[in-house]
Formats: structure tokens, C-alpha cells, sequence
């Protein structure tokens, strides 16, 4: 016998399933991203701005190529309690598109960690190192001054899969590198001892590596200066110093993720060539690149000054080369630049083509020495961004002992952060 469905509860029902329908709809979108370029990419980044279509009460995103899934993170930039970009990194053949599928997940995937970010303090010299995520260091607060090392590794540190930095918090604001050995991110208590601590025992080399790179009075592997009035003022002061030049930093871990990780440092009053100046540095940091990205904007530019971007050269007694490649100049050194030139370490700097003007060496002596400085076109408030670069002989990837290896390696890199890669959200 025919089954007749009342009428009321078959509209119901169609009703039901659209309903279903559109809210799957909205639960997901479609990721179209295309390589415009004819490279072939290999763990290229791809940033998402957050727009209100996107918004769901799930935190953790799912991006399905296929039957993969894209390991991605959300990350709030800007501090207010909301997500500002879902990031993720991806390989392209030359001028391919990709169609992706996000969807999202209450719970967390668990994606193999591939960056971080480690920061540890103490509030007095026989106070044990607590983690934490965030710091403000005065003026009169600098290591020479306290009279004892306050952060674990003397700052934070950051890494991927590939190499490892660490920022001098203490005053010096200096960028320092971890060679690595192995793909894994490096033990929490580096930097530490048993006691908590803070200990020097990573120039020792240990089973994941070591730090390997020398920075005196340098700044180190992408620090910065300014140049006004013929006169080089490096951010920040020596180890010997009681008296910072930077009135009040600040310093956050804006993020940290399996893809992403991103520090900030705000630094208030920097007094340069008897001006004071405000500068924000955020640097960060994704999978796959021996590489960090450093991003700075400086307010209290008065159109004489030039903006210093640094790669130290002690140990090195190669030429200094400078090549073009894609939309960036490439300063590249190769040579036994780790402590008594042990080791053979390449390090580069990747400065934006547009506003290069040129290098010039460090002096001697003086607060800032050591050290090669690319010369930037810098406007008030307008952001600058640049690359830097440092590759080890003993790294998991083998053949940066050789000189053009590490340079093939270094523009090869400078093209493919020069490649666009276009997206649409369906």
C-alpha cells in the first residue's frame, strides 16, 4: 500500500534539508590559490586576511588538497582577542592552481610543530627562569646594570625546522643563530640548568645542534642602525654598557604555531643622532626556509636618515657578493664564520630592490663595528621589510660547504619569495 506523507511534514522536512545544506555551506570554503609565476614553489607561504564570512566558533582550521590536509594555523596579529590570518605554507608546480577546501574543527589536529618560539626570565639573580610571553625592559634594566643575566639565551629564540635565532633582549638587540642538526625543534631548557638557572650551555654541541655564530659588536644577522647626520647609531648598546639608548622595549610572542611563529618588539624613545625615534620590529618566522623575515617601521623619520639592515662579518675573509635576484638584493657571505672558524656557515641579508642604495662596512671601532650594512630608503611610519638568511654545513640539508651551492640557495630563495601567488575564497 502507498504511503502517504502529510503535506506539513514534507515541507518540513525539504525544509531540514536545505537548511542542512546551506549550513554546511557556510561551515566551509573553497581556496583557490594559483601560482602565477613559472617556478615551481616549494613551502610557499600564503597569508589570508580574516573577513566576517569566514567567522565560526570552531578554533581550529582544515585545509583538504585532495586527500591531504594542509597543516594551518590562525593567528591574531594585532592582539584583540580575534583572529586576524589563517596561515599556511605549500608547494606549487610551475603555474599551478590549487583548490582547497576549509573547513573547520573543535579539535586540535595535533600538525607536527615545526616552528617556535622560546622565552624564559627571572625576577632576580637567585630566582629560578619561568617561561613567559611577554617583557618590558627600561633603560637602567640592562644586563651590566643588574649585574646578572635575567633571560634565558640571553632573549627569545625562534626556529623552524631548518635553523634557529636568538634577539639579545638585554639592551644589545642583537640576532644570533643556532645551527641545527636535526629537524625537530630544540629541548625547552637550552639555555638553563638543572637548577633553572640561566646557564651558557649551548656553545657546546649537543645532539640537535649549537649556537654557531660569533656577534661581538656586530648586530649580529639582521639587526638594524640608523644613519643621520654621518653618524651610525646601532638599536640598543654593547654588553658593557650600564645605560640602554632605548628608554622602555617591549616585547611580545604574537604568536606560535606548527606553521607560524611571530615576535614583536616596540621600542620607545630610541635616541639617535639627538633625536628620539619609536620603532616597531616584528619577525617571524614559517617551515621549510633557512630563513627569518624581519619587518620594521620607524616613527620620528625626518627624510636625512638611512635605514642600516647588518650582517656581521667576523671570521669572514671572503668577498662580500651582491646580487639581484627576483624583487630583492642579496648580500651573501661564505665562509668559516662560526666561533675559530670551525664550521663553514653562509649567512645573507635579502633587502627590498626598490629601496636599496648600496652597502657600506662598519667602522672599526665604536658601538656598531664588524659588520657589513645594507642601505635602505626609509620613510616615516613606512614599513621595511627584508630577509636573513644562515645555513650551516652540519644542517640536516647537506652541501652548504660549498660556496655556490649556498648562493644558488640564497637568490633561489629570493625568487621564490619574489613568486605572487594569487587567492579567491568561494
Amino acid at each position: 500500500m502507498k504511503k502517504i506523507i502529510p503535506f506539513y511534514i514534507s515541507i518540513a522536512f525539504t525544509a531540514l534539508c536545505y537548511t542542512s545544506t546551506n549550513a554546511q555551506k557556510t561551515a566551509e570554503n573553497t581556496i583557490v590559490v594559483k601560482n602565477t609565476s613559472t617556478l615551481k614553489l616549494s613551502q610557499k607561504a600564503v597569508s589570508i586576511k580574516r573577513e566576517k564570512r569566514f567567522e565560526n566558533k570552531a578554533n581550529y582550521p582544515i585545509l583538504l588538497f585532495k586527500n591531504d590536509t594542509i597543516p594551518a594555523q590562525i593567528n591574531d596579529l594585532d592582539g584583540d582577542g580575534k583572529w586576524d590570518e589563517l596561515f599556511f605554507v605549500t608547494d606549487f608546480a610551475p603555474n599551478e592552481e590549487k583548490k582547497i577546501v576549509w573547513k573547520w574543527s573543535d579539535k586540535d589536529p595535533k600538525f607536527t610543530i615545526k616552528t617556535s618560539v622560546r622565552f624564559g626570565k627571572r625576577e632576580g639573580k637567585d630566582l629560578p627562569v619561568h617561561p613567559d610571553t611577554q617583557e618590558v625592559l627600561l633603560a637602567n634594566q640592562v644586563h651590566k646594570k643588574l649585574g646578572y643575566q635575567k633571560y634565558q639565551t640571553d632573549g627569545p629564540t625562534w626556529e623552524n625546522d631548518k635553523v634557529g635565532f636568538r634577539h639579545y633582549l638585554d639592551g644589545r638587540n642583537c640576532k644570533d643563530v643556532f645551527g641545527k642538526k636535526l629537524p625537530g625543534i630544540t629541548p625547552e631548557d637550552v639555555g638553563i640548568n638543572s637548577k633553572g638557572a640561566v646557564e651558557d650551555n649551548y656553545h657546546v654541541m649537543l645532539d640537535w645542534g649549537r649556537d654557531v655564530f660569533p656577534v661581538g659588536s656586530s648586530a649580529g644577522l639582521g639587526g638594524f642602525a640608523l644613519l643621520a647626520d654621518n653618524k651610525i647609531t646601532r638599536l640598543g648598546i654593547l654588553g658593557n654598557d650600564t645605560i640602554n639608548n632605548v628608554e622602555k622595549t617591549t616585547f611580545k610572542i604574537v604568536a606560535e604555531g606548527p606553521v607560524k611563529s611571530v615576535l614583536s618588539y616596540h621600542y620607545e624613545n630610541w635616541k639617535a643622532s639627538d633625536n628620539l625615534y619609536q620603532a616597531q620590529e616584528t619577525t617571524s618566522i614559517w617551515p621549510g626556509m633557512y630563513a627569518y623575515k624581519n619587518t620594521v617601521s620607524i616613527n620620528g623619520i625626518k627624510g636625512k636618515e638611512t635605514f642600516l639592515a647588518a650582517l656581521s662579518n667576523i671570521n669572514n675573509k671572503n668577498p662580500l657578493q651582491v646580487i639581484e635576484a627576483g624583487e630583492w638584493v642579496c648580500l651573501i657571505l661564505h665562509d668559516r664564520l662560526t666561533y675559530e672558524r670551525q664550521w663553514i656557515l653562509g649567512s645573507a641579508i635579502l633587502v627590498p630592490k626598490n629601496i636599496y642604495q648600496g652597502y657600506m662596512e662598519a667602522p672599526k671601532t665604536g658601538q656598531l663595528t664588524d659588520s657589513y650594512l645594507a642601505k635602505l630608503k626609509i620613510e616615516n611610519n613606512k614599513e621595511i621589510s627584508y630577509y636573513a638568511v644562515a645555513a650551516w654545513e652540519l644542517s640536516a640539508d647537506k652541501g652548504f660547504e660549498d660556496s655556490a651551492f649556498f648562493t644558488n640557495y640564497v637568490t633561489n630563495l629570493a625568487k621564490q619569495l619574489s613568486a605572487k601567488v594569487t587567492v579567491k575564497i568561494k
